[in-house]
């Protein structure tokens, strides 16, 4: 995965989470946004890394993934309801398919919790990151609506 489309989708991600979350009415919509937003904020603390804009910390990054990971390993039970807002992002597909979108939760999940474990130096977040983000854009391609 080339890794220049990265910081785009980093800082996408930081920036129309935090758009989506004014007016949003219904409680259980709004805890999967908090979630997906604790997601997109520790992926920019390791984006900013391998971009350069803070400095390589392997306690930091391993963090954050270790934080991704929790993270993730709830969204299958935050979308295990049909619940709707206008301002969610979240495709019908979703509960369509339930299956394949809990198997790409759970690759997310994996991803970060290797990240977590194996990040030691600098020249091992670019592959940690490329995993995270990997899984991330594999699911919001058939299960978040268009940016």
């Amino acid at each position: 995965m080339p890794l220049r489309p990265l910081p785009l989708v980093v800082a996408l991600l930081s920036a129309s989470a935090a758009l989506a979350h004014s007016g949003v009415s219904n409680p259980a919509v709004k805890a999967r946004m908090h979630t997906m937003m604790q997601i997109a904020d520790n992926t920019k603390v390791l984006g900013d890394m391998a971009k350069g804009k803070t400095a390589f910390d392997a306690e930091a990054a391993r963090a954050a993934a270790a934080a991704i990971a929790a993270h993730s390993a709830s969204v299958t039970a935050l979308f295990s309801a049909e619940e709707q807002d206008p301002k969610s992002e979240a495709l019908p597909a979703i509960w369509q398919d339930f299956e394949t979108f809990s198997r790409k939760s759970e690759a997310l999940t994996l991803a970060a919790a290797e990240a977590a474990g194996s990040i030691q130096s600098e020249a091992d977040l670019k592959p940690a990151l490329a995993g995270i983000g990997g899984a991330c854009k594999s699911c919001h391609m058939d299960f978040r609506k268009p940016q």
